[in-house]
């Protein structure tokens, strides 16, 4: 088991090596750079010209990638040119409203999908199944940006629920039980419209496994033995049908990921992913290149800890 885990924690130094170097030649490649469109016109050209050359944007790559890696090293990101402070203070900011909206979503969606596929697995092939079934494909179907505009129209704007923007209600001191609450409020409806859509790949597996499991010749032999239904199910399909859900925990905080950005953006939610893209689309690099990065690091540590977890569920795959 150790050996496994050392073997697939050194797997990830060149992962992270070349992540780090396609985000840094990608960020590059970039058009313009974050002193374009974000200064005084009136400013002399030569006096922008020799901003460039201090900031060392007309270095050689490598040398840029040298400096950039050295410094992140050391916990420096560098400064955001539009917001006038360090990166990692600004991502500091932002990484606590996603992490409670990632795992609002997370909760949400075992909540919804682990019930609904055991009912499907265990009465396939009737109207309940159907019905299951019908809703995970239509999660499948739907994209994740149009569900949630439908969602905040629906049940912020039209019916007034839930708040239509913002992480906390104005006024608010944090520490208070109404701050709680009314942090609680913002990520609900988030949460959910995320949660809703992304429920149909966990439905499907456990219905599937749950199928399978019912095949199984263990299974046969304890009801052949008298077992009682409820008994067979509960000790011993929900329990090996349940195991390989826990092992793709990692991978759901991938998908977490690349959804959060599309649902802060349209709920106007304070988060990692609403920054990400402003930062795209001011130029702000160095906020670019700091969050793409720790987005892509979560998604190298779920993979791994959804390795681990498969590894400990089923030794066969363990690296000997």
């Amino acid at each position: 088991m150790w050996k496994f885990s050392l073997r697939r924690i050194l797997i990830m130094i060149p992962q992270l090596f070349v992540l780090s170097v396609l985000l840094f030649v990608l960020a590059k490649m970039m058009p313009g750079d974050a002193l374009s469109g974000m200064i005084d016109p009136n400013v002399d050209p030569e006096r922008i010209e020799e901003l460039r050359n201090q900031l060392g944007f007309y270095d050689p790559w490598h040398v840029q990638y040298a400096s950039w890696v050295g410094d992140l090293l050391k916990g420096d990101l560098g400064t955001s040119f539009r917001f006038k402070m360090p990166v990692t203070e600004l991502m500091g900011q932002r990484i606590v409203n996603s992490f409670w909206l990632s795992l609002a979503t997370l909760i949400l969606t075992y909540l919804i999908a682990i019930p609904l596929g055991i009912t499907s697995g265990r009465f396939n092939d009737t109207l309940r199944d159907q019905l299951i079934t019908g809703y995970s494909y239509v999660g499948f179907a739907t994209p994740l940006f149009i569900f949630a505009l439908v969602m905040l129209w629906l049940f912020g704007f039209h019916l007034q629920w839930f708040p239509t923007s913002g992480s906390v209600a104005p006024g608010s001191v944090p520490g208070t039980f109404e701050y709680v609450m009314s942090k609680l409020y913002h990520l609900l409806l988030p949460a959910l419209s995320m949660a809703l859509i992304s429920t149909y790949s966990t439905i499907q597996y456990l219905r599937n496994e749950i199928v399978d499991t019912k095949q199984k010749d263990f299974i046969l032999m304890a009801r052949s033995k008298g077992a009682s239904e409820s008994r067979v199910y509960n000790r011993h399909i929900f329990r090996n049908s349940l195991l390989p859900i826990a092992a793709f925990f990692g991978y759901e905080i991938t998908l977490l990921i690349g959804g959060s950005i599309f649902i802060e953006n349209i709920f106007g939610y304070p988060g990692m992913g609403q920054l990400l893209l402003e930062s795209i689309s001011q130029r702000d690099y160095s906020v670019v290149v700091g969050t793409t990065l720790l987005f892509g690091i979560a998604s190298i540590l779920g993979a791994l800890l959804s390795d681990i977890i498969l590894s400990i569920i089923d030794p066969r795959i363990r690296i000997k």
